[in-house]
């Protein structure tokens, strides 16, 4: 592994690899174990898009690793002004160990990776976010056990989430079940991978039957960042995709609920079912000690 751009890249080897370093990190950090794997170590974090957990985690999780984290929003930054991506990565490559760039297309990430002669990790794409499913499985993991025993559901927009959910859970021997709306449905690219995995994979656009005698269910916000002008329309075509009591009344009785955050109360998801399921968060940090494995693979 020389980057993480996406689920795609991943072998199923290298996915359990991570989440096994992971859980050796958070024991480590759990029981105050000394765990400086990138003293002197430098990442450079690109940020075009806002965001709260990846920027906290990535910087918290460099600190915590003996490294150093540098913020660089697009409006520190030449790329924002029109300098060449392949001019930025080559540059940036003789600065730092690593770059984590949180950016609107794959391509950008791609082409960092390509020009670069450093680690380029995703920390989130309008086609990707692989991060946030390391997190996802090592929690799934966590509280369920093995992997290849659960069917997992996610119930809404066929974006990145679910682009690398799909990827990241059928690679790791879930059964997958999407329920989205049929003009939302996930990137070609990625039905085209799931079509492999035969009916380990389902879509659908009845949110009760992907449900069905799921482990997990999971739902993300129906108008990501970059979409705000689709909002209107989006709360139509998505009307009924929420996660309520209902519909976890199809799920197993033990079915856990997930959701990448920030949380839509209301919409996505509704207020009860949100607030009885307190795995969301220790999903949320998840996303720290999943990335501090990354940033352990990539650069130490």
């Amino acid at each position: 592994m020389k980057h993480l751009l996406k689920m795609l890249d991943l072998e199923k080897d290298e996915i359990f690899s991570i989440l096994n370093l992971a859980d050796q990190l958070k024991f480590n950090q759990k029981h105050n174990i000394p765990h400086k794997h990138l003293e002197g170590k430098t990442l450079g974090m690109i940020f075009q898009k806002a965001s709260t957990r990846t920027r906290v985690s990535f910087e918290t999780g460099m600190y915590q690793l003996g490294g150093q984290a540098l913020f660089l929003s697009s409006n520190d930054l030449q790329i924002g002004r029109g300098e060449p991506v392949q001019d930025t990565a080559r540059v940036l490559s003789r600065y730092l160990d690593g770059i984590m760039i949180r950016t609107f297309a794959q391509q950008e990430v791609e082409d960092l990776a390509k020009y670069g002669s450093i680690p380029i990790i995703n920390g989130l794409t309008d086609f990707a976010h692989p991060c946030q499913v390391l997190a996802d499985l090592m929690t799934i993991r966590e509280y369920k056990g093995a992997l290849d025993t659960l069917k997992f559901c996610y119930i809404g927009d066929g974006n990145n989430m679910a682009n690398s959910l799909a990827v990241g859970c059928l690679k790791t021997g879930m059964k997958v079940s999407l329920g989205c709306p049929k003009a939302y449905s996930p990137d070609k690219q990625v039905l085209d991978f799931a079509k492999g995995y035969g009916d380990k994979f389902e879509l659908t656009d009845d949110i009760y039957e992907a449900a069905k005698d799921a482990d997990v269910i999971y739902t993300d916000v129906w108008a990501s960042m970059g979409q705000e002008k689709e909002r209107e329309q989006r709360m139509k075509a998505f009307k009924g995709y929420c996660v309520d009591s209902k519909l976890m009344a199809v799920a197993k009785p033990d079915a856990m609920v997930m959701h990448c955050l920030p949380a839509h109360r209301g919409e996505e998801i509704s207020e009860e079912v949100f607030e009885s399921h307190p795995e969301i968060f220790d999903e949320a940090e998840n996303r720290l000690h999943a990335q501090k494995a990354v940033l352990v693979k990539l650069l130490g």
